[in-house]
C-alpha cells in the first residue's frame, strides 16, 4: 500500500493570504450547509447542468432553481463529500497563498473565478445536452496549479509518503507533481468521455491551462516566472522531523521573517 499526502511547499510568504483564508472559510461553510439540506436537489439547484446553461432543459416543477448562469459560480463553492471538500482545500491552501502574494488579492480572485468559469466552459462545450450537475471548486483550484506551475516549476512540496509501515517526507518539484496531475487529467478526460458521471476532468484541464494564460497577464510588472528552486529536489526525511520541529505559517515552515511583516521592518 502507497499513501501520499502533500503537506507544504517551500515558498515563503510576505503576507497573511486573506482571500485564499476566506476561500477555503466559504467552501466549508457551504459544505456544513449542505449537510442539512437534500444532497440531489442541492447539486441539481446550485451545480451547473449544461443542459440547463444552454437552454437544453428545465428543472422539474418541484426544484427551484436560480438562473443557470449563476450555477458557474454557485457550483464553485459546492462539494460531494468530506474527502471531496478536503482534497481541494488542502490544494488550495499550500498554493493558493503564494499566488496570492505575488498577484495580490483582487487579481489573484478574479484568476480564481475566470479559471472557475473556463472550468464549467470546459466541461460543459464538449457535451451541451448533458444533465449532469457539475460541482466543486476543483476547476478554480486547477487555474491556482497552473499558475504555480509557471510562477515556481522549480519549488518543492513537501509530501508525506506511506509505504507500508515506512513513513516519510519526500520533497517533490512543482514541475513533477503538478505536470503529472495535469496529464492524468487530460488522459483521464480523453478515456471517460463526455456522457459518463464522475470526475470533472476536462474542467481540471481548462481550469489549469486558464490558470497559465492569467498569471501571465495579471502579474504585476517586474514579477519573475518561472523562479529558481530554493532547496533541494527528491530529499527524504523521516516523518517525525514534522513534529516540534517546524513552525508554520501558510503551507511553509519559518523562513526568518514573519510572511506578514513588512519588508522594511
Amino acid at each position: 500500500m502507497i499513501f501520499a499526502l502533500p503537506l507544504y511547499d517551500d515558498n515563503p510568504i510576505r503576507r497573511p493570504p486573506v482571500v485564499t483564508w476566506a476561500l477555503i472559510g466559504v467552501c466549508i461553510g457551504a459544505y456544513l450547509w449542505q449537510l442539512g439540506q437534500d444532497e440531489e436537489a442541492i447539486a441539481y439547484q446550485y451545480g451547473m447542468i449544461p443542459a440547463l446553461l444552454f437552454g437544453h432543459a428545465q428543472l422539474p416543477s418541484g426544484l427551484t432553481g436560480i438562473p443557470p448562469w449563476a450555477t458557474i459560480f454557485t457550483s464553485m463553492f459546492l462539494h460531494g463529500g468530506l474527502l471531496h471538500l478536503g482534497g481541494n482545500m488542502l490544494f488550495l491552501w499550500i498554493f493558493g497563498n503564494n499566488i496570492e502574494d505575488v498577484l495580490g488579492a483582487v487579481r489573484y480572485l478574479l484568476l480564481y473565478l475566470v479559471s472557475g468559469i473556463a472550468a464549467a466552459m470546459a466541461q460543459a462545450l464538449p457535451d451541451p445536452s448533458s444533465d449532469i450537475p457539475m460541482i466543486g471548486a476543483s476547476g478554480a483550484i486547477a487555474g491556482v496549479l497552473g499558475a504555480y506551475l509557471v510562477l515556481y516549476p522549480y519549488a518543492n512540496v513537501h509530501v508525506f509518503v506511506w509505504i507500508v509501515i515506512f513513513f516519510r517526507i519526500v520533497t517533490v518539484p512543482a514541475w513533477a507533481m503538478l505536470g503529472f496531475w495535469f496529464l492524468l487529467q487530460l488522459f483521464s478526460g480523453l478515456a471517460a468521455g463526455v456522457h459518463e458521471p464522475g470526475v470533472a476532468f476536462w474542467a481540471h484541464a481548462g481550469g489549469f491551462v486558464t490558470g497559465i494564460v492569467l498569471i501571465v497577464l495579471l502579474r504585476p510588472y517586474g514579477a519573475q516566472l518561472l523562479r529558481p528552486q530554493q532547496s533541494t529536489p527528491f530529499q527524504t526525511a523521516p516523518a517525525g522531523d514534522l513534529i516540534g520541529r517546524r513552525t508554520f505559517h501558510g503551507s511553509v515552515p519559518e523562513a526568518g521573517r514573519r510572511p506578514w511583516d513588512p519588508p522594511w521592518g
